[in-house]
């Protein structure tokens, strides 16, 4: 008679007691082996497949009470040649459908410390570190242990995460870990480490990464990713050339006029048309409203200034010099906001949170080399947009800043303006999004050359005829509003 398959769990080992019932229960084909003394009631997925995906219930059948350690603590993960690596009693190796258990033998699991799970523990995060650094006679085959430049990289994470304070705590803790264990060679390497990456020692680093922090310029790495993103996509496109001269002044500075009108309302500050051209001609400010007024007022002495506008950077030097003179004179009303000078908090928009203040001059330089690899008018003005409003290097006016310098591009090349009307505020923010939160650079790329496409159909030639026709794309709506802008006819 056939065994039944809910007899048995998912996972099973046999014993002297089962092995006739289950090897009656393997002919009648419902159970299978998968491994020695290993057996599975699941008979319909791939064994490579039903292991790795079970990884952690098969560790608790086969080795109650053992320790995930050494890489495989940190990793979480079947290793890149497909093994994971536990401590327990004694030494061996298990190797079943895709997945090799290597079992080192060492010291029990750390009851305070150490974390359950299922059956078995795995390394704390202070332990899994030292047994990282530990000696390893593996040669011309993967180690059990990560290399230093890995280890450096994640140690980069803690660093960001927790920030100085979390670092010191996260060492201090290795250190009791340490003299538990009897790993003091490995604790005075991680120090070194610790210390090398903070830049209170002089030690050989390995990874790019935490040579940058050594240097005081670390880099936020994920924002880098995301520049590299973008300038693979850029690079691949080819672009509309939208032309709008720069000798052509009326429309130079009645296009300026609305690039600080809008630039600043989609920032929350909120003009009629009418005060904010007033507040421009006649360069007064409300008194009422005198932080708002300059706000404008400060945005235009940019975008509305001839020779700003023709200067692009020529290096990281001139950039962060024209980046930080724009800011200061855009915010120039907000003593407060400390014109022209870099954060030093942290900031966020919902749930984006920006560079961390340490690693803003380190990502600009890094960022700015994805700008410069590019040749494309559009292209260039996109990457400098995006890589000022990701990195956020200023307590305020980062958005300002952000698109002034996008526009220089534009403008320096004898290209049309790209500029956010008020009722498109939520599609150029999703585009931020999408791209600082996914990795996805073509919402933004094509929101842009929307927003461009749309600036070269308005007659900039009088601003009462550039108010009527905005006013029928509806470009004023605010995005709450549920219409939608209207291309030009």
């Amino acid at each position: 008679m056939a065994v039944k398959m809910k007899k048995y769990p998912l996972f099973f080992l046999s014993d002297t007691k089962l092995s006739a019932e289950i090897s009656r229960a393997v002919k009648a084909g419902s159970v299978r082996k998968i491994g020695p003394r290993l057996y599975t009631s699941n008979m319909a997925d791939d064994q490579h497949q039903l292991t790795r995906q079970n990884l952690w219930q098969i560790i608790s059948v086969l080795f109650p009470g053992a320790l995930v350690s050494n890489r495989s603590a940190i990793e979480n993960k079947i290793s890149p040649a497909g093994k994971l690596y536990i401590t327990a009693e004694s030494s061996r190796t298990v190797r079943l459908p895709g997945l090799e258990i290597v079992v080192h033998k060492g010291k029990p699991p750390l009851q305070e410390w150490d974390s359950p799970m299922f059956d078995f523990f795995i390394s704390c995060r202070e332990r899994a570190y030292l047994e990282n650094l530990s000696p390893t006679k593996q040669k011309g085959q993967e180690s059990k242990n990560l290399d230093q430049s890995d280890l450096e990289d994640r140690l980069i994470l803690i660093f960001k995460s927790g920030g100085e304070s979390g670092f010191n705590k996260f060492r201090d803790r290795a250190k009791e870990v340490a003299d538990i264990l009897g790993l003091n060679a490995e604790l005075n390497k991680l120090d070194a480490l610790v210390g090398g990456i903070q830049g209170t020692r002089k030690i050989e680093l390995h990874s790019r990464l935490s040579r940058a922090y050594n240097s005081g310029e670390g880099y936020d790495p994920e924002a880098i990713e995301r520049f590299a993103n973008l300038r693979t996509v850029l690079a691949d496109t080819s672009f509309f050339e939208r032309l709008s001269p720069v000798e052509d002044k009326r429309r130079f500075y009645n296009v300026a006029f609305f690039d600080a009108y809008f630039s600043n309302f989609i920032e929350g500050t909120e003009f009629e048309v009418s005060e904010a051209q007033e507040i421009v001609e006649s360069g007064v400010v409300p008194v009422n409203r005198s932080a708002d007024g300059h706000d404008v007022l400060g945005t235009y002495r940019i975008v509305g200034n001839m020779a700003e506008m023709t200067t692009i950077p020529r290096d990281y030097s001139s950039f962060i010099e024209i980046l930080t003179r724009r800011h200061s004179i855009i915010m120039e009303g907000r003593p407060d906001k400390q014109q022209g000078w870099f954060k030093e908090k942290a900031n966020q928009a919902g749930m984006t949170r920006f560079v961390d203040p340490g690693l803003v001059r380190g990502t600009l330089r890094q960022g700015f080399e994805f700008y410069r690899g590019l040749d494309h008018p559009f292209a260039r003005a996109i990457a400098m947009m995006f890589l000022v409003a990701e990195v956020h290097p200023f307590n305020d006016g980062n958005g300002r800043v952000a698109r002034a310098m996008m526009n220089a591009e534009l403008v320096a090349r004898g290209m049309t303006r790209i500029i956010i009307p008020s009722v498109f505020r939520g599609e150029y923010l999703s585009g931020l999004r999408r791209l600082s939160n996914e990795g996805d650079p073509t919402v933004l790329i094509r929101q842009m050359e929307f927003a461009q496409e749309f600036v070269s159909r308005i007659s900039f030639d009088d601003k009462l005829q550039t108010i009527a026709e905005l006013q029928w794309c509806q470009a004023f709506e605010k995005p709450e509003s549920n219409v939608r802008l209207r291309m030009p006819q």
